[in-house]
């Protein structure tokens, strides 16, 4: 791909007013170019139309990971959206990496749908979650705890719930979010599962993970 030409497309839409808005949204964690969502969809698709039957060419990836604005890896998650199909279990060390690298939130919660799509695929990597689980950096177990979102009736409950008992008593924010958003995101499918997890597990389970979980039970 033409990294360079999409790069300097990116860049002459810089809009100094708006990047400052939107560091601020992100805590000023991330600099940023100031292209609205919308703008960049609009930007990036002149250049994704021209790679739609190629390979999932990681080189671009990594060099939108490069890039010290966050548009930038915005890219890069909306081009990796376009390859999904083409996703192998290579790819799982590979978006390790990203998700170690400039994480937040934002990111990772689109990165956990990768991962997710891929274990599908792979029920043997169904154990390198677990390992994710226990992990030292936060966004891996964050991925780990929601990588089944959007399963369903195809989620390995038994997984759940150990990934979730590896992460009770975390006074880590996004940890306990995390748990709370992927039991209400199974209790759409499964609110009887949910409702004996809440009561097997209630009293080592964060309160913010609980009122999450609860919201549609």
């Amino acid at each position: 791909m033409k990294y360079d030409k999409i790069f300097a497309e990116l860049e002459k839409h810089k809009d100094d007013k708006q990047a400052e808005k939107m560091s601020a949204y992100m805590r000023n964690i991330f600099p940023f170019l100031g292209i609205p969502k919308p703008k960049l969809k609009e930007l990036e698709k002149l250049f994704f139309k021209e790679f739609k039957k190629a390979d999932l060419d990681w080189d671009f990836v990594n060099a939108c990971w490069e890039k010290d604005y966050r548009e930038a890896q915005y890219v890069a998650l909306d081009y990796l959206r376009t390859k999904i199909k083409k996703l192998t279990k290579d790819d799982l060390p590979k978006l390790q990496k990203l998700i170690v690298r400039k994480s937040w939130w934002e990111t990772i919660d689109t990165l956990d749908a990768f991962v997710g799509s891929i274990v599908l695929k792979h029920p043997e990597l169904e154990k390198e979650m677990l390992v994710w689980s226990q992990s030292e950096n936060i966004w891996l177990r964050r991925t780990a705890i929601d990588f089944q979102q959007g399963y369903k009736d195809k989620t390995r409950v038994e997984l759940l719930e150990k990934i979730i008992v590896n992460n009770l008593g975390s006074k880590e924010f996004f940890i306990n979010k995390a748990i709370g958003w992927s039991l209400r995101e199974y209790s759409k499918t499964n609110p009887s599962w949910v409702r004996s997890f809440l009561k097997k597990h209630g009293n080592e389970l964060n309160k913010l993970s609980v009122k999450e979980a609860g919201k549609y039970l």
